[in-house]
């Protein structure tokens, strides 16, 4: 959500901005916009198109220069239009690019128009634009540090001005941003990817730190005002992951990776041990006696279906809250229990604030699923599982959700030896099943082309039910999620007993209905849910195993899975409802992986 590249070089910066903001555009985005420091003058060029729309206007307005800034924006003050695009200038001599939200723009905003400033957009950035302009004493540096301490809400900035050439000035607080060490130049950046292939060499900022960048130094402050040394670490930001090679789509392509994905999340594990998930596990996994699982959207549902697992297989209780609900609530701390955050990015803003919620309330034994090793979130729990998803551009997540089922399978084996409950045969039967995902998945792949001939029929269609039982109604729940992230399709998912519980009042012929029925013990309870919906005239669309004897019929549509894989079997069956959504979306026409206003990284609440 929003992406920020700034730098400062004795060369030309502008394809290195413009390059930072199209590696920026899988975070989501419905505006962007470049500014420069030209010939001791701000000039800048916006666009609520595309960056390469941007990239044109600037060469036709022959923008070069060696300071500048750059920025992608998701709308949140005001609406998705030009004067609203980042960056924004400050009586033509601040210019300023900002992530977050600030809480008290509106107080701000009242003192400075009593000091005389005008207002060309309803941002709240243009709010500090105009603060900094305001406190501007001469020296950039000391008085973003001042200015900073004037904001309540969530930030990251980057910020130069006309009298002060070769310099930009960042800070942040709630919202990542990082250092990109180079020689002769440096940068700012909203994570390393805007940055691969112009430096590998990062810093990571922490909370409250204030950053000054020239030509030859990178000076760092912490909140307190006081410098400080950060690490400087050697990041590869996998450049060549984000080329889209043969595939028409991001999330095509990464539903294609998931075979390696899962194969590359598992690697090295030989064996079940808690200390796969950090120094100290062992003696934790000992002493808790529940799971509080916190985490959003997608990453929710993986949550939802490592409760089934832990609880069936651990006989560990396990709640599951949504992190945006959590810390808004009163809820029962309990010391001993385990933490889990789920987050791809690990940055997610509502998931970071109720970890630290969690925290406040005496909860310390935390561990994080997450496919970000250098993340905050990383930074903040005390154990980690760091999946193996590799870059996932697509704003639909497909194979990020896919490793953290494999990677939460592995914290029920986990927590179920160490509290004595998993036998050596189990152990290794669940490992061996776990080694053969790889071969599964591409095997259910291969079902793409019956899926296809689905999309066709769903692409007309306006809504959409997707049913589950235990184990896999969370995967029902993901199925409906694709659906709406990318195709605009209103889609529901229920517990297939609720069917009759008000649902089934939505159901006709205009109604397709999904379902998830793999062979378990309640196939015979799904297929009377079935029944319900076909004796209404619903439309059937079974995804079912090769030995479930489900068969097609007027109304009823299936297609089979190559074999049952129990407990596994959710990883597997998301793969065909992933399918469904991207080619559903291909034949509606819609922007698969910039669907409209969501963002892949959502870092402000």
């Amino acid at each position: 959500m929003c992406g920020i590249v700034a730098a400062v070089a004795q060369i030309n910066v502008t394809p290195i901005l413009l390059e930072g903001l199209k590696r920026l555009e899988y975070r989501g985005y419905d505006s962007c916009g470049v500014a420069l420091h030209i010939d001791g003058k701000l000039q800048r060029s916006r666009s609520t198109s595309r960056v390469a729309d941007l990239e044109i206007q600037v060469e036709k307005a022959s923008l070069s220069g060696f300071t500048g800034i750059a920025h992608t924006r998701w709308a949140t003050h005001g609406a998705p239009a030009t004067h609203n695009a980042h960056p924004h200038f400050s009586r033509d001599r601040i210019a300023l690019v900002h992530n977050g939200i600030i809480e008290n723009h509106d107080e701000l905003r009242a003192e400075l128009q009593a000091a005389g400033y005008h207002f060309e957009s309803q941002t709240d950035t243009e709010v500090i634009a105009h603060l900094v302009d305001h406190m501007y004493s001469g020296d950039l540096f000391a008085t973003v540090q001042q200015a900073v301490k004037r904001l309540t809400g969530a930030y990251a900035i980057a910020v130069f001005c006309v009298d002060e050439p070769h310099r930009v000035v960042a800070a942040r607080q709630g919202s990542p941003l990082i250092v990109g060490v180079g020689k002769g130049q440096n940068f700012v950046a909203s994570d390393a990817m805007a940055l691969a292939g112009t430096t590998d060499q990062i810093i990571y900022l922490e909370e409250g730190d204030v950053v000054d960048l020239q030509l030859q130094r990178v000076w760092i402050v912490d909140a307190a005002g006081k410098a400080v040394e950060r690490e400087v670490k050697t990041v590869l930001a996998y450049s060549s992951a984000v080329e889209l090679g043969p595939y028409q789509h991001y999330m095509q392509k990464e539903i294609f990776e998931q075979p390696r994905a899962i194969a590359d999340t598992l690697e090295g594990v030989t064996g079940i041990m808690p200390e796969l998930f950090g120094d100290g596990a062992f003696n934790v996994f000992k002493q808790i006696d529940s799971v509080l699982i916190l985490a959003c959207g997608t990453s929710y549902y993986a949550g939802l279906t490592a409760k089934y697992w832990i609880e069936s297989v651990a006989k560990i209780p396990v709640n599951v809250e949504i992190a945006s609900e959590y810390r808004y609530r009163d809820s029962v701390p309990n010391p001993n229990s385990l933490v889990v955050t789920i987050t791809q990015s690990g940055e997610t803003a509502d998931t970071l604030a109720a970890l630290k919620h969690a925290r406040s309330l005496g909860m310390l034994h935390t561990l994080t699923i997450c496919n970000v090793a250098t993340s905050a979130m990383v930074r903040e729990c005390a154990l980690a599982y760091i999946t193996r998803a590799g870059v996932e551009v697509g704003v639909a997540s497909t194979k990020a959700f896919t490793t953290q089922l494999a990677a939460l399978f592995l914290l029920t084996l986990a927590l179920a030896q160490s509290k004595g409950r998993l036998s050596e045969e189990e152990e290794t039967a669940h490992l061996k099943a776990m080694r053969h995902l790889p071969a599964a998945l591409q095997s259910v792949l291969a079902l793409e082309p019956h899926i296809v001939a689905w999309a066709e029929a769903f692409a007309r269609k306006e809504n959409a039910l997707f049913l589950g039982r235990g184990i896999h109604y969370p995967i029902a729940l993901e199925g409906a999620l694709k659906l709406k992230e990318i195709t605009y399709i209103h889609a529901e998912a229920y517990a297939a007993g609720e069917l009759k519980h008000g649902p089934l009042a939505l159901v006709t012929e205009e109604m397709p209905v999904v379902t998830v029925a793999p062979n378990d013990t309640l196939i015979e309870k799904l297929k009377s849910n079935m029944q319900e919906v076909r004796a209404r005239g619903g439309q059937l669309y079974v995804f079912a195993d090769a030995d479930s004897h489900i068969k097609s019929s007027d109304g009823v549509h299936v297609i089979r899975l190559p074999e049952n894989y129990g407990l596994l079997s959710p990883i597997l069956h998301v793969v065909p409802l992933q399918l469904l959504a991207y080619h559903t979306a291909l034949a509606r026409g819609t922007d698969v992986d910039k669907p409209r206003n969501l963002a892949k990284s959502v870092t402000v609440e």
